[in-house]
């Protein structure tokens, strides 16, 4: 956790060693283990809303894609995958749906992982709000992260060694997704990630009901965001045991598991 990141946390860490951290203890989790596995993350005002918001650097975070174990299994869970990856000796900071999937857990669109494209790039119409567009895409690679709108991903489609698709952008090129009204009555818990400029990819998680055009500005404005993209909504979901964030949602699809670089 980088000094800014660390200052920004402090009313948190307060917090969540007053009450967390006794309980950690209880549990058999040291003080040490659990300062270990603390997440970038910090609780956020913005306007009238309030959110979660987590920060990894991709040269000092691993950020990865998650969906199935090495025997094929779902992972279905964000506690399943922690469990995994602990057990493999990996202490995994915060995970958060990766995005819209169908009802047998597969991904919508375009989805890859370790390298390896397991579903294609989805650009045809539809309903809902992955096919609102322009949609777009996560994606990772060479030690940087990124979000496009997928058809210009797919027009220079870079080396990934992950990709999520998901829909629709929240902002494009410093704007917001021309199809978002200011007094839209659509206010729901939302997810998504931008990546600044800097090249740090921003997580991020309401904690009340927003419509899509605040939590877009939340991005451009707050965040600054020239691009990101929505996640997604009623599954909203982010997992962070050390500070006490268990959206432990079953039967999810694609997952994000953020790890420090070395651990």
């Amino acid at each position: 956790m980088d000094l800014a990141t660390l200052l920004q946390s402090v009313p948190l860490l307060a917090t969540l060693v007053k009450s967390v951290l006794p309980a950690a203890v209880g549990a058999g989790l040291g003080a040490g283990q659990w300062l270990a596995a603390l997440p970038p993350c910090r609780n956020l005002t913005f306007e009238t809303a309030a959110y979660l918001v987590c920060e990894a650097d991709p040269r000092q975070f691993s950020i990865e894609l998650f969906w199935k174990n090495k025997n094929g299994d779902l992972y279905r869970s964000l506690h399943n995958l922690r469990t995994a990856e602990q057990a493999a000796g990996r202490t995994m900071l915060f995970g958060m749906n990766a995005g819209m999937y169908h009802p047998n857990l597969a991904p919508v669109g375009l989805y890859v992982e370790q390298g390896q494209q397991i579903t294609s790039a989805k650009t045809g119409a539809g309903s809902g709000n992955f096919s609102m567009q322009p949609n777009g895409i996560f994606y990772l690679g060479d030690g940087k992260a990124g979000v496009r709108a997928t058809k210009d991903f797919l027009k220079r489609s870079p080396r990934v060694d992950y990709a999520t698709q998901s829909g629709p952008m929240l902002v494009i090129d410093g704007k917001l997704h021309p199809k978002f009204q200011a007094g839209s009555p659509s206010r729901k818990i939302r997810d998504g990630v931008g990546v600044r400029a800097d090249g740090v990819a921003v997580f991020a998680i309401s904690n009340d009901v927003v419509t899509f055009h605040e939590f877009a500005r939340l991005f451009r404005d707050e965040l600054g965001c020239p691009n990101a993209l929505f996640l997604d909504g009623s599954i909203s979901s982010l997992y962070a045991p050390a500070i006490g964030r268990n959206d432990d949602f079953w039967n999810l699809g694609p997952m994000i598991g953020v790890f420090r670089r070395g651990r």
